[in-house]
């Protein structure tokens, strides 16, 4: 009886192994959003939640700390939180952590939205400085008496405000936030620290630590893509999930000041190849840092106008490279290409700011390179020819038969026919004096005490 008692019990035991496996085996990914939202930002969470939902994780942890970041980022991430079947759990921490501009509309956006105390959220007023894909700031208020393109400025802040509110009303709708305090905060950038935000609907909880926060959202019913979802937090396990390679590169050449660099790089490059064709290196790598260049610019929120210059730039550099003008090309290159770089991001966030230190590096480079090709170009323009029918006039050589004024010369290298005086013999030294052909005109010259050949004396008129 006891052995059959034993049995029974280590086939219970067998048979629970595997469900409390899997329970406790729960793994759920905690993404980790610092610093300001840009391409590799929104590639990164983009790329998480979708592998989330292939794995078919719990819910996911959204861990963030960010001053704002770019309109067409946020966006992205925000689409993808709404689609996600998978609950999405946006916590600011640690404290000291702020969940400002457009870490706002992540927030209001995300399932169940959480802060540890001493952080805060708002401040998501947008301003569009001339294109599409702008930063979040406070807008300057329209004045009436102002002429000139101020009544169209004042129209595009406009609609870039009123279609910000009008977003963020709408996530709060849907997650049935405080849509009033919403639009405060893009109307006029309020604030609240975490314990208002709670008091005032804006956020679901306040948690001291990861924990507090998976005892909180215990039992919460979500709607997830278009089912309702209870979070189960029983057993699970918090894996961090940190940037990969991809995302970290995407992060380096999207910095503006990385993708300038490599423009510059792919630029000379192309161009040293086209000033000694079968070098290869210069090429090969000028053509990949220029391709990686613009793919950074096209992640970006740009400026046509400036683009428009760095091209401008680009051909006019290319042009003195090719074709010299004693540096006036070139600087006008450099000019155009530093205005259009200058220009160029259209953004206000330091994060996506071209660096002036760099710019200067880049247009002191650019005018050495410049002022360099200049030189070479004019010191080749005095140089003596050495090559072609000019090449011939004052070239040595020497007889190698004569007859009554004419026969045959060695010179470069070369048996010539040529004219001259009467009386030469063979081996006398001669000087080219013109080229009619393939017939050179000669005189002799006087052959130096060491045995080399010296010019004939100067002549008096």
């Amino acid at each position: 009886m006891k052995a059959w008692l034993a049995l029974f019990t280590v086939l219970v035991a067998v048979i629970a192994l595997p469900s409390s496996a899997a329970q406790t085996g729960r793994s759920v990914p905690v993404l980790h959003v610092d610093g300001a939202i840009g391409p590799a930002t929104s590639d990164y969470v983009a790329r998480s939640l979708e592998a989330a939902a292939e794995e078919g994780a719990p819910f996911i942890v959204l861990r963030m700390d960010t001053p704002g970041g770019l309109d067409n980022s946020m966006r992205e991430i925000i689409r993808e939180i709404l689609r996600s079947p998978v609950p999405v759990v946006t916590y600011v921490s640690p404290s000291g952590a702020r969940a400002a501009s457009a870490g706002t509309f992540i927030l209001y956006a995300s399932h169940v939205a959480a802060m540890s105390p001493g952080t805060n959220v708002g401040a998501a007023t947008p301003v569009q400085l001339g294109g599409g894909g702008g930063p979040f700031s406070a807008p300057e208020k329209a004045d009436p008496d102002k002429e000139g393109d101020s009544g169209s400025a004042s129209a595009s802040e406009a609609k870039a405000l009123n279609d910000a509110i009008a977003y963020i009303r709408s996530l709060a709708d849907l997650r049935g936030r405080n849509a009033d305090w919403a639009e405060a905060a893009v109307r006029s950038a309020a604030s609240l620290p975490a314990q208002a935000a709670l008091e005032q609907n804006v956020i679901d909880l306040v948690a001291r630590d990861r924990n507090d926060l998976l005892a909180q959202i215990n039992g919460m019913k979500v709607i997830a893509g278009s089912a309702e979802t209870t979070i189960d937090t029983r057993g699970v396990t918090l894996v961090d999930v940190n940037p990969n390679w991809r995302t970290r590169l995407l992060g380096a050449i999207t910095n503006p000041n990385i993708a300038l660099i490599l423009m510059m790089i792919g630029l000379y490059g192309l161009l040293f190849e086209f000033m000694n064709p079968g070098a290869l290196y210069p090429g090969t790598i000028g053509a990949i840092c220029l391709l990686i260049g613009l793919y950074a610019l096209s992640a970006l929120p740009v400026n046509y106008a400036g683009v428009a210059l760095i091209l401008l730039g680009i051909a006019l550099m290319a042009a003195e490279a090719v074709s010299p003008s004693f540096g006036i090309l070139g600087i006008g290159g450099i000019v155009a290409f530093i205005l259009g770089a200058t220009i160029m991001i259209d953004t206000d966030i330091p994060e996506f700011r071209l660096s002036w230190p760099v710019l200067g590096a880049v247009a002191a480079t650019s005018l050495g390179l410049t002022v360099l090709i200049a030189r070479l170009g004019l010191s080749a323009h005095r140089r003596k020819l050495v090559s072609g029918r000019e090449g011939m006039i004052g070239a040595l050589g020497e007889v190698v038969d004569w007859n009554d004024g004419k026969g045959h010369v060695f010179v470069h290298g070369e048996r010539w026919r040529a004219v001259g005086a009467h009386g030469l013999n063979a081996a006398t030294p001669v000087r080219v004096m013109s080229v009619d052909g393939i017939t050179l005109g000669v005189e002799p010259v006087r052959q130096a005490p060491s045995g080399s050949y010296a010019p004939p004396p100067e002549t008096e008129n």
